[in-house]
């Protein structure tokens, strides 16, 4: 019976794609944690709307626009993310 060797069974994969590979999983991994920091910065400016409201009733309308102007820098933190991490 002839001895078959493993190695030439296998496929060996090459350096380069293996990088890529890695490249694009820590890729994937910086825009998770940049879409989550600005979940939670989105969250934060909410709550803090909420409850400055809660204070002063009458401030609403300047508390609104501080608040979606607050929103919409922290969501512009994930599409920094996103868009710059690739």
């Amino acid at each position: 019976m002839p001895r078959v060797r493993t190695a030439e069974i296998q496929p060996t994969k090459n350096k380069s794609t293996m990088i890529q590979v890695i490249a694009e999983i820590s890729g994937s991994i910086q825009g998770a944690f940049g879409c989550l920091a600005a979940a939670i910065g989105v969250g934060l400016v909410g709550a803090k709307a909420v409850e400055g409201v809660g204070r002063n009733p009458g401030a609403s309308g300047k508390i609104l626009v501080q608040s979606i102007i607050g929103m919409a820098l922290a969501e512009a933190v994930a599409f920094y993310a996103l868009f710059l991490g690739k």
